[in-house]
């Protein structure tokens, strides 16, 4: 994550020697993206508890299509609001449950809004960082039949999170209307999955999700 940060801000330094070409997007302005992304968990698990200590989980990636809207509040400042959502499993890594594998899936939607800014409004490339919120909700939670096979009927949830969201990227305008862009951006995501078993009673662990969302994709100005 360190070293995105920093390609990134490089990026954004070098962004502004580049010759200035006319403003894409201008104070007032909206501009609606279409992302293809990848949702990469760098998750920390806690173990299984009670009846699995040592025990941790793995959570898979996640590509999906992202649709976001920017409000440009002045040239060089605007607004993001994302919307999208993925589907990712969590799978046992060792031990009893390691011997599952896929324990769980779930549907995850993390409604995120952050604050940017933009380093050269006129150039030919046009880096930003941005900082905000995220509110994790989590959706359709299964057991998988490997897991109900082992220890029975199980119901499971996840708890939702609230926490920071950081960004950066760059959008090369196409023309007057469009543009390329690429962003990459981390979130604070913890939870607690529970998991109340037939046979095993419930069991919960902890875990930090804290995905890295790397986007590329087209924007157009309303």
């Amino acid at each position: 994550m360190r070293k995105t940060v920093k390609f990134l801000a490089l990026a954004a330094v070098s962004g502004m020697a580049i010759s200035s070409v006319p403003a894409f997007a201008e104070q007032g302005d909206i501009i609606v993206r279409v992302r293809a992304i990848n949702v990469m968990p760098s998750e920390e698990s806690g173990s299984i508890l009670p009846a699995f200590p040592g025990e941790q989980v793995s959570v898979d990636n996640s590509p999906a299509p992202e649709v976001d809207i920017t409000y440009m509040a002045t040239d060089n400042i605007g607004f993001e609001l994302i919307a999208a959502t993925t589907k990712h499993s969590a799978s046992g890594v060792s031990g009893t449950t390691g011997g599952i594998g896929r324990l769980a899936s779930t549907w995850v939607l993390p409604p995120t809004l952050t604050a940017q800014y933009h380093f050269a409004p006129d150039a030919a490339i046009r880096p930003y960082i941005g900082a905000g919120i995220n509110y994790t909700m989590f959706y359709n939670e299964n057991a998988t039949d490997a897991l109900e096979a082992a220890v029975g009927e199980t119901d499971v949830s996840l708890k939702s999170s609230f926490g920071y969201a950081l960004q950066a990227g760059f959008d090369i305008p196409i023309n007057d209307r469009f543009t390329f862009n690429v962003d990459v951006k981390y979130l604070d995501v913890d939870t607690t999955a529970t998991l109340r078993t037939t046979a095993a009673g419930t069991q919960r662990v902890k875990i930090n999700l804290d995905p890295i969302v790397v986007g590329v994709g087209l924007g157009i100005k309303l």
